[in-house]
């Protein structure tokens, strides 16, 4: 069972950058509800699309130089992966359909 994984600005780089498959990143904090809200959703899409794409998640509170690199200014932002770099954003918690979407036309 696929679940998103934690990365840390030390092993960014190693885990999404470097990754053979496409990666969605969850920038979040504890504290922020629309990230508590869209959490579940990552979590099934993680299950769903296990194989073809990685989920991982940063906490920017703990990891602020990723979140500053990437120029995250609000949260939940979910950033798309390919090949080491960013192609696609989706900032709020949107529904998963929005998201199925979009994941879709990075893996195609």
């Amino acid at each position: 069972m696929a679940k998103p994984f934690a990365v840390t600005d030390q092993d960014f780089e190693e885990q999404v950058e470097k990754s053979t498959l496409p990666v969605l990143v969850d920038f979040w904090a504890d504290w922020c509800m629309p990230c508590k809200m869209i959490a579940p959703i990552v979590e099934d899409l993680a299950e769903e699309y296990d194989g073809k794409m990685s989920f991982a998640k940063v906490d920017i509170d703990a990891n602020p130089n990723i979140a500053m690199k990437f120029g995250i200014r609000s949260i939940p932002t979910l950033l798309v992966f390919k090949d080491g770099a960013p192609i696609d954003q989706v900032v709020g918690a949107v529904p998963k359909a929005v998201l199925k979407k979009r994941l879709e036309s990075a893996l195609a």
